[in-house]
């Protein structure tokens, strides 16, 4: 029976992936009365004195809003919020197993930047942080930064910076594997969405050189002054590629020491990676199947190869990422998450696997890996 099959028919027996369970017992008047009312009357009128109060006293504290519009499901596209539904839940069991938040699916009907962000602002009280998920480019940017603009909770949007995150992780055990410098390399970005931006910054942020760094989009190489460019890529022109190449990815892989891919499948050719420089690294990540073939890659001169895929060796996904990093912001009482809690979180995936075991198939944990939530929500919970 196909992987597809199976997960329809586990879909359809459970009605989902979800439920809510209470935490307390009503089986007496007593309990009826502490759990509801009048008991719960006190807890109210303490919340309305004294505000603060609402994260001891209700969920709000371990509450994740899972939030999207359905316009840029991975993999699958603008599919609309009711579609997204099964890829939220998802996302909230993951929240539950790996960080113990309590997270919740949020679909919304509109693809309206103003709308969405009145829509989230409206039900910010009921939760501790806000994961955004699955909204198209360049819309998740101005949503994004408004709403940490206008709230006082954790927001990220997970598909941009868990991703980063994730990223720069197998980077960094990469190059250990390669004996290569972090400052000195040259690395291409193929896609140019709000995954390839944030995996630039975060990197640029960790020590690679901007300058020797190459953005593609479906159009070519991005350099200063191509037209048509939107603003988040103008933005990008200015601090990458600082030789003005231009063409295809064929043209910017020549001397590129690093690959890493967030667009479609079958991109990125096997005969162009001896243009590359010695011992390159690939990470090919966009789903379900990736830039190029894991049989394909096995034939080439690739030294660490890596993927979306749990299949195959180096799974790069951001699961590794999101439970902790709220789980940390959350327990820190933190009002949002920095670039240095990125950073950290970083740093605390790549130091899961010790350099004894550090290898061309072994260059970050499992997403199975219980130690990691714990270990990025540590770093992150220290660095708030």
């Amino acid at each position: 029976m196909s992987l597809a099959i199976q997960s329809l028919k586990l879909h359809q027996r459970r009605h989902g992936k979800l439920a809510i369970v209470s935490k307390v017992p009503l089986k007496t008047r007593q309990d009826l009365s502490l759990a509801y009312t009048p008991g719960v009357a006190e807890v109210c009128r303490q919340i309305a004195k004294h505000p603060k109060l609402v994260n001891d006293l209700t969920i709000k504290r371990n509450s994740v809003a899972v939030v999207t519009d359905g316009s840029a499901v991975l993999g699958l596209g603008n599919i609309g919020p009711t579609a997204a539904l099964p890829v939220m839940e998802g996302k909230a069991i993951l929240f539950k197993e790996f960080g113990g938040v309590d997270a919740y699916p949020i679909c919304l009907d509109t693809q309206d930047t103003e709308e969405i962000i009145s829509i989230v602002k409206a039900i910010a009280p009921g939760f501790g942080g806000i994961n955004l998920e699955d909204i198209s480019a360049p819309r998740c940017f101005e949503i994004e930064q408004r709403l940490k603009n206008e709230l006082s909770i954790p927001i990220m949007h997970d598909d941009q910076h868990g991703t980063a995150i994730v990223v720069l992780a197998a980077l960094i055990n990469a190059l250990k594997v390669v004996k290569k410098n972090p400052r000195s390399i040259s690395v291409v970005i193929n896609g140019a969405g709000s995954a390839a931006h944030a995996i630039a910054q975060l990197l640029m942020k960790y020590g690679v050189d901007g300058k020797k760094m190459i953005m593609v989009d479906s159009t070519g190489i991005i350099y200063r002054g191509r037209p048509k460019l939107t603003p988040v890529k103008k933005q990008l022109a200015t601090v990458t590629n600082a030789k003005q190449r231009c063409g295809g990815l064929q043209e910017a892989l020549v001397g590129a020491d690093a690959f890493i891919g967030v667009s479609v499948a079958d991109v990125l050719k096997s005969e162009w990676i001896p243009t590359m420089n010695k011992k390159p690294i690939v990470f090919a990540m966009a789903n379900p199947n990736p830039e190029i073939s894991y049989t394909a890659a096995k034939k080439t001169q690739i030294a660490v190869f890596g993927t979306g895929r749990s299949d195959y060796p180096n799974q790069i996904n951001n699961v590794l990422v999101f439970p902790g990093i709220f789980r940390g912001a959350l327990d820190a009482g933190a009002t949002a998450i920095t670039e240095k809690m990125k950073m950290a979180a970083a740093k605390a995936i790549a130091n899961l696997v010790p350099t004894s075991k550090l290898s061309a198939t072994n260059i970050i944990p499992s997403p199975l890996d219980r130690r990691v939530s714990k270990a990025v929500a540590r770093a992150v919970q220290q660095t708030a």
